[in-house]
């Protein structure tokens, strides 16, 4: 029975995918909190599928693919930012505006390029595939993200709660801003070998959500959120390996029951309170 339940670590491209799954579990469910808390829920979602351009012309110039995600990301996400900022159209209209602009030219650059790159492996991903050098490359970006946020979390968490009140307390809430902006690209270039474009916004969200539900301090969303995502990762992995399916849908199926079960769970707290009061 044993020996059974621990078959899928016998297998290399397994052993890769589990940690895969472990590394970019910490910066995506760190990442979640922020974004669930400032309401950025679409901003994920949009540079995600922004970046689609960016990896075709990469591919087209022959530099990597890595290379040109970041940089399709970082251009969505500034732009982003810089138009909500100097225009009266509010973000979330600026968001789907980009967002459907960038999706439609990737997708239109991808068609007009022969290439044997599967469009597949792009936005759904492709765990079971992933390389030392992919490890290595996931590893870097998630050791810097994670650093960063840890460091800086209580002013990132005062800049998503009052911006006014962040300003008037000295910080540099422009730099807070754009480098959160920046830490979302990174850390969705690190997710983009294992789950995709289009399911990297998943992980950005559910975990800091399903958190959310569960706890009211801040600095216990965190560790909590970490906890839940890394869970969900190793476990939707090693599930996927039973059930014959791929991976990063997997996952994100286990995140979205672990939030339907949380979800029922936070209501019946709050009622049991409002019935002891």
């Amino acid at each position: 029975m044993i020996d059974t339940l621990l078959m899928p670590f016998q297998f290399g491209f397994m052993q890769n995918a589990f940690l895969i799954s472990a590394i970019v579990a910490i910066p995506t469910a760190l990442l979640s909190c922020f974004l669930v808390l400032k309401g950025w829920a679409l901003m994920g979602d949009a540079i995600s599928h922004a970046i689609l351009p960016g990896v075709v012309l990469a591919y087209i110039l022959g530099l990597p693919l890595i290379l040109g995600a970041f940089a399709a990301g970082m251009v969505t996400a500034l732009s982003t930012g810089y138009l909500a900022q100097n225009s009266r159209v509010k973000q979330d209209t600026v968001m789907g505006v980009v967002f459907s602009g960038m999706f439609g030219l990737g997708i239109v650059l991808f068609v007009a390029t022969p290439s044997e790159v599967h469009l597949d492996h792009i936005l759904y991903g492709n765990m079971l595939g992933v390389g030392s050098q992919d490890l290595w490359t996931a590893g870097s970006i998630a050791l810097v993200v994670s650093a960063a946020l840890l460091l800086k979390w209580k002013d990132l968490m005062l800049h998503a709660f009052d911006p006014a009140q962040a300003r008037a307390s000295g910080l540099p809430v422009g730099l807070l801003h754009y480098g959160l902006l920046t830490a979302i690209s990174l850390t969705i270039v690190a997710t983009l070998t294992a789950t995709g474009l289009i399911l990297a916004v998943g992980l950005l969200i559910a975990p800091g959500a399903i958190a959310f539900l569960l706890t009211r301090r801040f600095g216990r969303m965190l560790g909590l959120a970490v906890v839940i995502c890394l869970t969900s990762m190793l476990g939707g992995t090693y599930l996927s390996f039973w059930l014959d399916s791929a991976p990063a849908p997997t996952i994100i199926l286990l995140l979205t029951a672990i939030f339907l079960i949380a979800l029922p769970y936070k209501t019946y707290r709050v009622k049991r309170a409002a019935v002891t009061d």
